[in-house]
C-alpha cells in the first residue's frame, strides 16, 4: 500500500532536483529580506533602550533566524498552484480510477520538495548562522528538542493542509490567485513571520492563539527559545494538534464535495 506513495516521493525528489539551481538562488536571494529585518530591528532597539517586550536585540535576531529555518522546513512550494492546475486541467480524473488517494499523493510530493529544498539550503543557512553565531542560543533542556520537533511536524502539516484546502476551491472558482494571496497575507502577518506575536497587546495575542496561524511559525520558535513552558506549552501543543485534525477533516470534506461539482476538462 505504501509502496506507491514511496514511488511518488522518489519521483517528487527527481522532479524537484531538476530545479535545484532555482531553489538555491531562491534561498540565497531570500536572505536579502533577513538582512533588511536585521537593520530595521537594530534601529528599533537603538531607540527603545534595548528591550521590545521580552526581547533584547540578540533574542530578536535569533527569532528571525529560527523563522528562516522554519520557512525552509515547512513552507509549501507552489503546492496550491499545482493542485489548482490539476483540477482545472482535469488531471485528477486519473485518481478516480486508480487506487491512490490524492491527498496522500500530494503529501508525498510536499515531503519530497521540502527534503530537497532543506538539503540545498543547508550551506546558505549554515553561513548565516555562523555570521550571527553570537546570537545563537540553543535550548538548555533535551526535552525541548523533542517538543520542538513535534511542533515543527504539526506546523508543516498545518501549512500544507491550509494550502491544500484553499487550492481545492478550484472546484468552484476558475482563478484562485486572489484567494491564495488573501490567505498568504493572513499567514505572513499572523504566523509570526513579520514580528513575534507576543510583542503585541495581550488581548490580541491571546485571541490570536486560538487560530491556526501562530502555530505555523511563532509557537514552534517559542518552544525552541524556551519562552513557553509548563501548562501554556502543553495547551499550545494541544491547540496545534486540534487544528491539524480539524484541517484534515475539512480537506477531506471539501474534496468530497468538490468531486460532486467536478467536470473533467482535458486530462
Amino acid at each position: 500500500m505504501l509502496r506507491k506513495y514511496a514511488k511518488t516521493f522518489t519521483i517528487g525528489l527527481q522532479n524537484t532536483f531538476v530545479y535545484r539551481w532555482n531553489i538555491l538562488f531562491q534561498s540565497l536571494f531570500g536572505l536579502i529580506p533577513l538582512a533588511g529585518t536585521v537593520f530595521i530591528w537594530r534601529a528599533i532597539f537603538s531607540g527603545t533602550g534595548g528591550k521590545v517586550g521580552s526581547y533584547d536585540y540578540g533574542d530578536m535576531i535569533w527569532y528571525f533566524l529560527l523563522g528562516m529555518i522554519m520557512n525552509s522546513l515547512t513552507s509549501p512550494s507552489q503546492d496550491d498552484w499545482q493542485i489548482a492546475a490539476d483540477i482545472r486541467e482535469g488531471q485528477i480524473s486519473s485518481f478516480m480510477v486508480k487506487p491512490m488517494n490524492y491527498l496522500a499523493y500530494r503529501i508525498s510530493l510536499y515531503l519530497s520538495s521540502r527534503l530537497i529544498y532543506t538539503t540545498l539550503t543547508i550551506i546558505p543557512v549554515a553561513v548565516v548562522l555562523f555570521f550571527f553565531r553570537d546570537f545563537v542560543v540553543l535550548p538548555e533542556h533535551g526535552i525541548t528538542w523533542l517538543l520542538f520537533a513535534l511542533s515543527v511536524t504539526m506546523a508543516a502539516a498545518l501549512s500544507f493542509l491550509i494550502a491544500y484546502t484553499v487550492a481545492l476551491s478550484a472546484f468552484w472558482i476558475l482563478e484562485i490567485s486572489t484567494l491564495i494571496f488573501i490567505v498568504f497575507s493572513f499567514e505572513y502577518f499572523l504566523s509570526g513571520q513579520t514580528f513575534p506575536i507576543d510583542i503585541m497587546p495581550a488581548w490580541f495575542r491571546e485571541g490570536l492563539m486560538y487560530f491556526p496561524f501562530p502555530y505555523q511559525i511563532f509557537f514552534p520558535i517559542q518552544i525552541f527559545m524556551e519562552k513557553v513552558q509548563g501548562a501554556a506549552l502543553w495547551k499550545g501543543l494541544a491547540v496545534q494538534a486540534v487544528w491539524v485534525a480539524l484541517l484534515w477533516r475539512l480537506s477531506v470534506f471539501v474534496w468530497k464535495r468538490g468531486l460532486r461539482k467536478y467536470q473533467a476538462v482535458g486530462g
